[in-house]
């Protein structure tokens, strides 16, 4: 296992070297859902949600949607469904022990994101969830998010990775799929192209359902 030779152990270490931040990005931080906060995670499609345990243990979760899918029930407060997945509910574990959640959005064509942290509670109110509903779909939970924490963070990372530019992307024709993943890494004894066309099941006819 690789040990590094130089470790750098604390913040003003980083700063002796470098630039301190200017005064827009240490008074950006607002602790509510004002209007431009709004119109962002309205219009946001992807989000990662970070969460950890009460070892420390870190779990990011991708969730994503049409437009809209968070919902904003008061300047304080989203709520986000919670769709069919892999059933494993780590962020869930997470969330019961410490309560803190951690959260990216990501707008199509827009190089920058809007972070948003804070507090987090897994709930099963039905109003909320009637409001989460997808294709007739009321989800069986709802991650209630307490806002303490919301800014708008710089797009140079989209930048440089290029993400919504696929025509500069090369095919990634080498990489293993999901189904020789899931077989190697699970050990399991399985048929690979039953595997195969189960996946593809879930992602074609069971995006909503279970």
């Amino acid at each position: 296992m690789y040990q590094p030779t130089d470790v750098v152990t604390t913040i003003d270490d980083v700063y002796r070297d470098m630039r301190r931040p200017y005064v827009s990005q240490t008074s950006k931080f607002i602790d509510r859902v004002d209007q431009h906060i709004r119109a962002w995670i309205e219009q946001s499609t992807f989000l990662t949600m970070a969460t950890v345990d009460a070892s420390g243990n870190m779990d990011v979760s991708p969730k994503g949607d049409p437009a809209g899918f968070v919902t904003i029930l008061d300047d304080k407060t989203l709520a986000i469904p919670d769709r069919p997945g892999n059933h494993r509910y780590d962020g869930f574990q997470n969330i019961m022990e410490t309560g803190r959640i951690g959260l990216v959005f990501l707008v199509p064509h827009r190089s920058e994101v809007v972070r948003v942290n804070g507090r987090a509670q897994v709930i099963r109110d039905l109003s909320v969830r009637e409001a989460c509903a997808m294709n007739g779909r009321i989800p069986d939970f709802a991650i209630l998010t307490r806002v303490e924490e919301a800014f708008y963070h710089c797009g140079k990372s989209i930048i440089r990775s290029k993400l919504w530019q696929p025509e500069n992307y090369s095919k990634p024709d080498n990489l293993p799929t999901y189904a020789e993943a899931l077989i190697a890494h699970g050990k399991l004894e399985v048929n690979y192209e039953e595997m195969n066309a189960h996946l593809r099941n879930n992602e074609e006819n069971r995006l909503y359902d279970e």
